[in-house]
């Protein structure tokens, strides 16, 4: 639609987690890296936290990624709001285990124990992999303290990797979790962007699409950008995306930021700082780390 206006192969702003487009803040290469270590070393329980929308789906898409044609195996679990009878399910059609396994705890830990073990004597590692875990129930939650319980003389052979909203932090503080709290071996916070990170990735993401950021959005856009979407990658997406599409029907290049500020007032975004005044010629563009 707006693609060829503004000199792009594809759109940028997507808002599936596709690791192509990941952006590397400091933080998130910390996060991706801690992922892929969790995932491959039989480290006991990861714990990665962030709000909605801060990159967490496609950090585990990318960790993903890089273990294709490793010896590291992954079950990876999206929607967690199960009851037990369906956790024990899911985790026996995951690795593989056989049908006994779906329908009795006592088989399947005992099927799960020898194929991890027999993985581990191949020099492989497995790893659960369970997204939104905020949405465990207490019961779920101590089902997986227990599975990081299978382990052999000498290592994990399981590793677990719990990624949630802050909501799950809080859950692990109460006095009833510091069992499972205790088995954190790793664990990282993501937190907003500021407004360099914003523009880097805004950069990174129409890079990646074919394009030049500087021919689609002024600096002052990118600072409306950035204060309505408060740092959140998720919603820089939004917010761009919506003004890709403003700006290509007002045939507007570069964006400027009056186009942010009427998006976030339609998607109800607290952007309303004060436009700066207009200036009589365009600046001239400059690297994004201009802030």
């Amino acid at each position: 639609m707006y693609e060829r206006f503004y000199g792009l192969h594809e759109r940028p702003f997507e808002l599936t987690p596709n690791p192509r487009y990941l952006f590397r803040s400091a933080r998130h290469s910390e996060a991706l890296t801690m992922l892929q270590y969790g995932s491959c070393r039989r480290n006991g329980l990861t714990l990665l936290i962030g709000d909605a929308g801060t990159g967490k789906t496609t950090l585990v898409t990318a960790a993903l990624e890089g273990q294709r044609g490793g010896n590291a195996f992954s079950v990876y679990m999206t929607n967690p709001a199960l009851n037990r009878d369906e956790f024990f399910e899911f985790l026996a059609l995951g690795f593989g285990l056989g049908d006994e396994a779906r329908r009795s705890k006592t088989r399947l830990l005992l099927e799960l124990t020898n194929s991890l073990a027999d993985r581990h004597q191949a020099d492989g590692a497995s790893a659960l992999i369970i997204d939104e875990a905020q949405c465990l129930s207490d019961t779920l939650l101590e089902e997986v303290r227990l599975l990081g319980n299978v382990e052999s003389t000498t290592e994990k052979l399981l590793s677990i990797i719990l990624i949630g909203q802050p909501e799950l932090a809080a859950r692990l503080n109460a006095p009833s979790m510091r069992q499972l709290k205790q088995r954190v071996a790793l664990r990282c916070t993501l937190a907003a962007l500021n407004v360099d990170e914003t523009a880097a990735y805004i950069d990174t993401r129409i890079r990646v699409a074919g394009g030049e950021w500087t021919s689609i959005f002024t600096r002052a856009a990118v600072e409306a950008v950035h204060r309505g979407a408060h740092g959140i990658p998720r919603t820089i997406s939004v917010i761009c995306e919506n003004a890709l599409i403003n700006g290509f029907a007002l045939e507007q290049r570069p964006i400027g930021a009056d186009i942010i500020v009427e998006v976030c007032r339609d998607f109800d975004l607290d952007a309303a700082a004060e436009l700066p005044a207009k200036k009589a010629e365009p600046e001239p563009p400059r690297p994004f780390s201009f802030f």
